[in-house]
C-alpha cells in the first residue's frame, strides 16, 4: 500500500469512525481527554501499521480495539494503585444496559454531555464541533472567527470542567430535555454549516459526512421532542439545504451559486420532506405559535426551493421573512443576508448602503466582502469590486468558494 492509499484509507476511517470511537471511549471511561487522546493515538498507529500491512477488512473495529487498549494503557500508567475492580471493569466493559425505551446512541449522549448548561454556549458549540464533528481546532477557530490558540484553550478548559464537575454522559431525562435542546440545536446547526461550506483548505468544498451526521442526529432529537417547533424547523432547514448538495459543486470543484444551479439535480424527496415540515410549522404559526429562528430560515429556503427558476423566486416573501427574522436575531450576518433580498427588490445601490453599514462588524467575514463585491460589480464599479473580491478570496477557507470568487473577479472588465 502506497502513501496515497494509506492517507485515503485513514481519511475515510476518520470521517466515518472518529466520532463513533470517541463516543464509545467516553461511554466506557467517562473522560473526554482520555477518549480523544486514545482515539488520536489509534489513528496515528493506523498510519504506521496500515502502511506496512495494508488496511484491515474492518478499519472501524480495528481503530476501536486499538483505541481501547491505548486508553487502558494510559489509565494504568496514571493510576499506580492496584485497583483490581477498576482494572476488571476496563478489561470486560460490562456496563449495564440502558433502560427500555432509551435512545441507544453514544453520539447523542456525547452531544448532550458537550452541550451541558454548566458550559458557556460558545464553549458547548466549540467542544461539540471538536468531539462530535471531528473538526480540527483551526477549522473551529475559523467558524468562530477566533484565534486558534484561544480556541484550543477554550476546548481544553471545557473538557477539564466536564471531568471536574462530573457531568454525566447520558441523554437528559424527559423533563430536562426542553431546557437543554436549544444548545444542542445550535451545535448541530454549526456542524451542518461546516459540512455545507467546509472551511478547511485541504477538505472537499462540501463535506457530506458532516451534513449527513448533523441530519441524522437532528432526526434523533426530533424523535425525543416531536412537538418542538425549532427541532422541526432545523431539520427542515437542513433537508432543504442538503437537497441542493449535488448541484452546488461543479465538475472542476468550483462552488455553484444558487442562480446558476441545475434545479433538476436537486433531491425532490428531501425537498418534499422539508416542505412538509415547513407547512406543519406554518399551521402552528397560524394557530398562534410564534415561529423561532430555525423555522423562519427553513421557510426562506422553502421559498427558494419552490421556484423552478431563479427568476420565479418570490423575493418579497423572502424579504418579509428576513424582516421577521431580524426581530428575533438582529445579528450582522442576518442583516447581510437580508441585504441580498433587498438588492433583488430595490436594486444593488440600496442594498450596498445597508451592507456598508456592516463593515466594522463583519470586516473579517469573507461573505461580507463577497456580497459587497457582487453589488459593486452590478453597479459597474469594477475596480472597487475587484478589491472586494480580493479580500473575500483572502478570507475564504473553502476551496470551491475560492475558485468561484476568483472566476467572478477575473470576469471583471
Amino acid at each position: 500500500m502506497n502513501d496515497v492509499d494509506v492517507r485515503e484509507a485513514i481519511t475515510r476511517a476518520h470521517h466515518e469512525e472518529w466520532v463513533r470511537v470517541v463516543a464509545a471511549l467516553t461511554r466506557r471511561f467517562g473522560d473526554l481527554d482520555i477518549a480523544e487522546e486514545a482515539a488520536a493515538e489509534a489513528f496515528a498507529t493506523a498510519v504506521e501499521r496500515w502502511q506496512a500491512d495494508g488496511a484491515p477488512p474492518n478499519p472501524g473495529a480495528w481503530l476501536t480495539t486499538t483505541a481501547n487498549r491505548k486508553a487502558i494503557d494510559r489509565i494504568r500508567r496514571e493510576n499506580k494503585r492496584d485497583d483490581k475492580h477498576k482494572e476488571a471493569q476496563m478489561v470486560y466493559d460490562d456496563d449495564p444496559p440502558e433502560p427500555p425505551g432509551a435512545i441507544d446512541d453514544d453520539r447523542l449522549r456525547l452531544i448532550f454531555t458537550c452541550c451541558h448548561p454548566a458550559l458557556a454556549m460558545e464553549t458547548r458549540v466549540a467542544l461539540t464541533l471538536r468531539m462530535v464533528g471531528g473538526l480540527t481546532v483551526p477549522e473551529i477557530a475559523r467558524a468562530f472567527l477566533a484565534a486558534e490558540s484561544a480556541m484550543g484553550q477554550r476546548i481544553t478548559r471545557a473538557k477539564a470542567k466536564i471531568k471536574a464537575a462530573r457531568i454525566p454522559y447520558r441523554v437528559p431525562a424527559a423533563e430536562d430535555l426542553p431546557a437543554r435542546v436549544s444548545g444542542v440545536l445550535a451545535v448541530l446547526f454549526l456542524v451542518f454549516n461546516e459540512g455545507y461550506l467546509a472551511t478547511g483548505p485541504n477538505t472537499d468544498p462540501v463535506r457530506h459526512d458532516l451534513t449527513a451526521e448533523a441530519i441524522r442526529l437532528t432526526r434523533l432529537i426530533r424523535a425525543l421532542l416531536p412537538q418542538d417547533g425549532e427541532v422541526a424547523g432545523l431539520l427542515a432547514l437542513m433537508l432543504l439545504t442538503e437537497a441542493r448538495r449535488t448541484a452546488r459543486v461543479s465538475a472542476n470543484g468550483e462552488l455553484v451559486a444558487l442562480d446558476e444551479q441545475d434545479r433538476g439535480a436537486w433531491d425532490a424527496a428531501l425537498i418534499a420532506e422539508g416542505h412538509r415540515l415547513v407547512r406543519e410549522r406554518l399551521a402552528a404559526a397560524a394557530a398562534g405559535v410564534a415561529p423561532g429562528r430555525y423555522q423562519i430560515l427553513a421557510a426562506i429556503n422553502a421559498v427558494h426551493t419552490s421556484a423552478r427558476d431563479i427568476r420565479d423566486t418570490d423575493w418579497s416573501q423572502v424579504l418579509a421573512l428576513y424582516d421577521q427574522l431580524v426581530r428575533l436575531d438582529p445579528s450582522p450576518i442576518i442583516a447581510l443576508n437580508r441585504a441580498i433580498a433587498v438588492a433583488e427588490l430595490d436594486g444593488p445601490e440600496v442594498a450596498l448602503a445597508i451592507v456598508d453599514r456592516l463593515a466594522e462588524a463583519l470586516a473579517g467575514y469573507h461573505a461580507y466582502h463577497a456580497t459587497r463585491a457582487d453589488l459593486l460589480r452590478r453597479l459597474g464599479q469594477s475596480q472597487q469590486s475587484r478589491t472586494a473580491y480580493d479580500r473575500a478570496i483572502e478570507l475564504a477557507g473553502n476551496t470551491g468558494e475560492t475558485a468561484y470568487l476568483t472566476r467572478r473577479r477575473d470576469q471583471l472588465q
